[in-house]
């Protein structure tokens, strides 16, 4: 056993962060099904099935549409589980046919006032339950064969909270987590819900108000009230050793680290939870608050691979435009490569001039994280590649709201973005071994939508035009490419109904912050002709 005791952790938390090493073993995969967001609770995005291959990927075709008719921010990563797909909007949840799009059933619960971002990431299933939640920080459970509603609890505690994230389920409890982080007094906050009732079982404060961790944010004078470590995305969790994976947000207010000096934990960290109690074992942070000027969240689900050199790693991608290799236990940062432009990173902003700096606030990577190939020992990574310029406005108090617009007015305006011509996106593929990259797709348009690789040698995903986009897992090389009309910002899966292999793609309406034609929310589903 190897242990690590931080001085901080032991007195004010409780928390023993001591950790038995990782023993290696295989990188779980998934087949006939794909019943968590990210495939499976270690966060692989990686599918043991082999119908879809390099050889016959040309002549991959569409199936069948599904379309919801909404038009909300379409990035819900569809769940399959026995033929059936369930997808989600922000108030909705779907359950259609995996094969043919037809409608099974759905379920609305709305709530007032609807957030800004109107976006969702989608449900986990455990023993014929649906788990998810809403913009309105309510968890709730559908019955997976009708959408009864089955309990319904509110986990949130002030204005300016929401919650986009996919809950994972895992031995009869349900994972759960709030966003809202950039919103000044809203903080992230972990729970664990019984799955048979909804009943709060343990609570964990990504910021907590006492002890050591709270001695890095500042108080007093002109300081900031602790801000941030919303959660985004997803969780990832290692089953055999019953520890839970958060990665969670940059502190607030953005932009202003003077106005928070100090590490500010465990904002912009990946934390690893004991999944029973809630206690923390262990934590790395990517980028502390002295450093993060730049909105450069901890937002994508990692991926726990098991390398063909006998490594566990976790596989992390940020909006700082790089992969991490991250060991588990101890936690830390064992190598990094970058995944899109890196430019102007160390740069402060000041209100005397704008400061361009790449990723820009809504580059790197998003709430998708990375996919591994265990056959080709490679993490493939989805990444934006568009910059930014922002000028401080009030650089001596704390703003509210933040004193930034990123209308794009250059007359008015005191952020922008590089011209959206210019943007684009990169798949990079990395050896977690060597921590090098092996190959990199430049897309045409930043890539936003998962990744997903196949024991059949393709990695798929989709570009902000509603192109579909399989590639070669060794090479790097485009097998083919089909137009939806439906921007993807979303899931893309794989799985097999009735012996034969599909691939789905969430596409619509990305999100109000991206310059896109409105599209309605919808699953495109796919398979060789």
């Amino acid at each position: 056993m190897r242990c690590r005791l931080p001085f901080y952790v032991l007195p004010f938390l409780g928390a023993l962060a001591c950790h038995t090493k990782v023993a290696p073993r295989a990188t779980s995969a998934v087949g006939a099904d794909w019943p968590t967001y990210n495939g499976n609770l270690e966060g692989t995005r990686f599918s043991s099935l082999t119908q879809i291959t390099a050889a016959n990927a040309p002549r991959i075709g569409r199936a069948c549409t599904f379309d919801t008719g909404e038009q909300m921010s379409m990035q819900s990563g569809p769940v399959v589980v026995n033929g059936v797909l369930y997808l989600t909007t922000d108030t909705s949840t779907y359950a259609i046919d995996a094969a043919t799009c037809a409608r099974r059933w759905q379920t609305s619960r709305s709530y007032t006032p609807l957030g800004f971002l109107k976006n969702n990431h989608g449900v986990a299933y455990m023993n014929g339950r649906l788990f998810r939640v809403n913009g309105g920080v309510h968890a709730y459970a559908l019955d997976a064969a009708t959408g009864k509603l089955l309990w319904d609890v509110s986990f949130g505690e002030r204005q300016g909270e929401g919650a986009p994230m996919a809950p994972i389920a895992w031995n009869g409890l349900v994972f759960v987590g709030n966003g809202g982080g950039d919103n000044l007094g809203v903080r992230g906050h972990v729970h664990a819900l019984d799955a048979a009732t909804g009943r709060e079982v343990w609570r964990f404060e990504v910021v907590p108000d006492t002890g050591a961790p709270r001695a890095t944010w500042p108080s007093g004078g002109d300081a900031a009230p602790p801000t941030g470590g919303g959660i985004w995305s997803s969780f990832t969790l290692d089953p055999a050793t019953g520890t839970l994976y958060v990665p969670a947000g940059n502190p607030a207010p953005d932009f202003m680290p003077h106005l928070r000096e100090g590490a500010n934990l465990y904002a912009n960290s990946l934390i690893a939870i004991d999944a029973r109690t809630g206690r923390m074992r262990d934590y790395v942070q990517v980028l502390d608050g002295r450093r993060d000027w730049h909105d450069w969240d901890v937002s994508a689900t990692p991926a726990l691979i098991h390398t063909r050199g006998g490594r566990a790693l976790l596989a992390l991608a940020g909006k700082d435009g790089l992969l991490h290799g991250v060991d588990p236990a101890p936690m830390r940062i064992l190598w990094s490569v970058p995944t899109t432009t890196r430019e102007n990173i160390e740069a402060p902003l000041t209100n005397a001039s704008a400061t361009r700096f790449c990723p820009g606030t809504q580059g790197g990577s998003e709430w998708n994280g990375p996919a591994y190939d265990p056959g080709q020992n490679l993490v493939f990574t989805g990444a934006v590649d568009w910059c930014a310029r922002i000028r401080l406005v009030h650089p001596d108090s704390i703003p509210h709201p933040l004193p930034i617009d990123f209308t794009g007015n250059a007359g008015g305006g005191f952020g922008e973005f590089d011209p959206k011509e210019s943007w684009k996106g990169w798949v990079t593929a990395a050896d977690p071994d060597a921590g090098q990259i092996r190959w990199r797709y430049q897309a045409r348009t930043p890539i936003l939508a998962a990744v997903t690789s196949t024991a059949g040698g393709i990695v798929i995903t989709g570009d902000m035009t509603g192109r579909l986009i399989v590639l070669d897992a060794k090479s790097g090389n485009v097998l083919r490419e089909v137009e939806t009309g439906a921007p993807m910002g979303g899931g893309i899966i794989t799985y097999e109904v009735g012996g034969r292999q599909y691939i789905a793609a969430a596409g619509g309406s990305i999100s109000p912050i991206w310059p896109l034609d409105p599209a309605t929310s919808r699953v495109t589903v796919f398979r060789v002709q």
